[in-house]
């Protein structure tokens, strides 16, 4: 899973975040905005902050992860097309 642009890392996990939030998996929690690129998942506590939630990527089901996954491919392709659409 090699990013071509490894500089799209940050936009990506915030627009995880994002979406994760919208789709109410955010648990009330530590306020802040910590997007960092190491989640607390990969360091083996599961659980990430973000805005005035936290969510707790361990304990997701995989449908929910899957429609995180699936809103993020959904806004890269409008993303993509809108800029098509200008040139």
């Amino acid at each position: 899973n090699i990013k071509v642009v490894p500089e799209s890392k940050q936009a990506l996990e915030q627009m995880k975040y994002e979406i994760a939030a919208e789709l109410g998996l955010v648990t009330p929690g530590m306020g802040g905005s910590d997007y960092s690129s190491e989640f607390a998942g990969e360091l083996g506590a599961g659980i990430a902050a973000v805005g005035a939630g936290q969510v707790q990527w361990a304990n997701l089901a995989t449908r929910d992860a899957g429609a995180v996954g699936g809103m993020i491919t959904r806004r890269l392709i409008q993303q993509a097309e809108q800029a098509l659409g200008r040139l």
